[in-house]
């Protein structure tokens, strides 16, 4: 039948001179062939299945990485601002109780200062009290009548 197809075919009976191919000139695929052909691409595709998963097993494992390097840093980064922190307040103290100590010291050296000043002025209202309250009643008591010099008698 296949070659009656042809010959028609050949003579004009395809008015468009087509010609048929039947099923017995297709070529043969054998069965084997085809599975061998699944097979070989069924591993392509497990082997790039594979290779997927092996990809992101290592991007996975370099975020883990990745994230326990910023850990790390964020915790040296701490440590190291403490420490700056605990060095620049032990200056500070430093400083601190070296002006403190020398205004300590100016405190006391002004008390004493002032102690003295007591003490001095103390002894002079009780050396100058008696001539002074003495000086007070006799200009008090003692009286001398004058006109004052900026006075004009008006006549």
């Amino acid at each position: 039948m296949c070659s009656l197809l042809t010959k028609q075919a050949e003579f004009g009976g395809d008015p468009l001179g087509n010609k048929r191919a039947c099923a017995s000139q297709l070529p043969q695929t054998s069965p084997s062939l085809e599975q061998d052909t699944m097979t070989s691409q069924s591993q392509g595709i497990q082997q790039l299945l594979q290779a997927e998963k092996r990809a992101k097993d290592k991007l996975d494992e370099a975020k883990k990485r990745k994230g326990k390097r910023l850990r790390q840093a964020k915790e040296e980064a701490v440590a190291e601002t403490d420490q700056y922190r605990m060095q620049r307040e032990k200056e500070f103290r430093l400083k601190q109780s070296k002006i403190m100590g020398s205004q300590s010291h100016l405190s006391d050296e002004l008390e004493e200062q002032t102690l003295e000043k007591i003490k001095e002025l103390s002894g002079s209202y009780h050396k100058c009290m008696d001539s002074v309250i003495k000086q007070l009643l006799s200009m008090v008591c003692e009286m001398k009548p004058e006109v004052h010099v900026n006075y004009r008698a008006t006549s």
